[in-house]
């Protein structure tokens, strides 16, 4: 069962227990994915748009109340919560009774959101991130044994691991509609995370040659690896190339990923972490 594209596939729910779900949320819309761990080539992909106009629990109950595919019974449940609202802490100085006054010395409170954590061992560091109180609510009731994640999460902890080859510097960018994911490492070691809201390849290369700036990379020898949008990737690589040497594209994730699943161009970055982590 795959659904590529905009090609219509009947989702078979009668082994849906062997599956597991991974949905996306996020404010430029959402998307699901469910796979056989055991049989990774047995797959469906679907993308679901978002009124923009509608608070984001209103979108979660419209997306609840109208997919069918949700309402399956699944091995494992994972909620990627993509937004730019997370903040990483040092292990050594996390305390789980201080996320909320730890994250909001970095954001301004809102009073109708809940604050999360993911621990990344592999990563020595937490996330802290945020969702809407009602849409936990609705998505908990729906989902009582989901895993909550910060979309971050999984992106940092695949390239924590893929960082150690080589001995220079790497700065890894993920391109969304509205804002693009930046990772700097210093041989395997995490210098920074951030993620900036801006859409246009002047805005992106601006963010992204300010952040190498930052970690004092060579432009000589240093590379810069973009994911995401594929029909912005080409381009701001163009334009990168007039400052840094090694730009590359990252297609797909063969390494991790399974053969099956390369044709699935649409397929999230973040979801294909969550894939190659499991």
């Amino acid at each position: 069962m795959q659904e590529i594209g905009n090609s219509t596939v009947r989702f078979d729910s009668s082994n849906s227990q062997q599956h597991t779900l991974s949905i996306r949320f996020s404010a430029d819309g959402f998307s699901f994915f469910v796979y056989n761990p055991g049989h990774r080539n047995d797959s469906f992909y679907k993308v679901y748009p978002v009124n923009s106009q509608r608070s984001m629990a209103a979108n979660v109950k419209l997306f609840l109340n109208d997919v069918q595919e949700l309402k399956a019974s699944y091995k494992q449940v994972n909620l990627l919560i993509h937004s730019p609202r997370y903040t990483a802490v040092p292990l050594e100085l996390f305390d789980d009774d201080d996320i909320e006054f730890v994250f909001y010395q970095t954001f301004p409170k809102r009073n109708n959101e809940i604050v999360m954590c993911n621990v990344l061992n592999g990563s020595n560091i937490a996330i802290l991130f945020s969702l809407d109180k009602l849409a936990h609510v609705f998505l908990s009731e729906f989902f009582p044994k989901a895993r909550f994640l910060a979309a971050i999460s999984p992106q940092l902890e695949l390239l924590q691991n893929k960082v150690h080859e080589g001995s220079n510097c790497k700065l890894y960018a993920n391109l969304h509609p509205e804002n693009i994911d930046i990772f700097c490492f210093n041989k395997g070691k995490l210098l920074l995370v951030n993620s900036f809201i801006c859409h246009a390849v002047s805005d992106r290369c601006f963010y992204l040659l300010g952040v190498w700036k930052q970690c004092g990379f060579d432009a000589e020898r240093d590379d810069c690896n973009l994911a995401g949008c594929r029909n912005e990737r080409e381009e701001l690589a163009t334009a990168l190339r007039k400052y840094i040497r090694s730009v590359f594209i990252v297609n797909s994730l063969p390494e991790f990923i399974a053969p099956e699943l390369r044709e699935i161009e649409e397929l999230p970055f973040d979801i294909q972490s969550l894939l190659a982590c499991e």
